[in-house]
């Protein structure tokens, strides 16, 4: 037969408090799995970022807010057309240098074809990788010429004959490097300046984008 109610003022039965308590250690313990888990998939596979400038418009606005995975490229490796977080080389943030010997590059020559130095900086940054190890690259009022063969680019903001736009004679990337453009070609700080990166200090490929609302999609 069931058992009856417990009358008001009776103390509750053994049986119901064990349940009880069994239900606030699962509880706290779905939760801390799942806090975990979030932290573990943030560290090691996608982590969300903030565009913090300009330089990735029309592509991206200052503030929109964008996944990164962080896999992809350990197990792939970086593609040419992917837009990629990384470190920058040291000072990059700060100075344009470019290496082995440290000088500024002035537009109408050559781009920068080389990092200062083989340190990278805790600073991120977000650009579009337009050429990796082997290739040989110009780039013609803000558009790269890869391997003789212009590349198609819808995505950037036209800049013309800004100066920071022309760097027409050809450099070789190195290997196991690969140089980041922003698609606001006039206004980005770049490899242009500071030289290609090491595969080594590419985080990963930026792939969605989830704020604002009225941008969400793929990338």
């Amino acid at each position: 037969m069931p058992e009856p109610p417990a009358a008001v003022g009776e103390p509750r039965s053994p049986k119901r408090s064990k349940s009880t308590v069994n239900s606030v250690v699962e509880l706290v313990l779905i939760v801390v799995i799942a806090v975990g888990l979030a932290v573990l998939i943030q560290a090691f596979v996608i982590k969300p970022y903030k565009i913090p400038s300009g330089s990735m418009e029309p592509t991206l606005a200052v503030g929109q807010r964008i996944l990164v995975d962080r896999i992809g490229n350990a197990l792939d490796g970086p593609r040419v057309g992917e837009i990629a977080v990384f470190h920058p080389p040291r000072w990059a943030d700060q100075s344009a240098v470019c290496g082995p010997h440290p000088h500024k590059v002035a537009p109408g020559g050559e781009a920068c074809a080389s990092p200062v130095a083989e340190e990278d900086t805790s600073t991120n940054f977000i650009k579009r990788i337009v050429a990796g190890p082997g290739d040989v690259i110009a780039v013609r009022e803000g558009h790269v010429y890869r391997n003789g063969k212009r590349e198609s680019d819808p995505y950037i903001r036209e800049c013309g004959r800004v100066p920071e736009c022309n760097f027409p004679a050809p450099i070789k990337i190195p290997p196991g490097h690969w140089f980041m453009m922003g698609d606001n070609r006039g206004d980005s700080d770049d490899s242009r300046f500071w030289g290609p990166v090491p595969t080594s200090w590419i985080i990963g490929s930026a792939f969605f984008t989830y704020w604002p609302i009225d941008r969400i999609g793929g990338l």
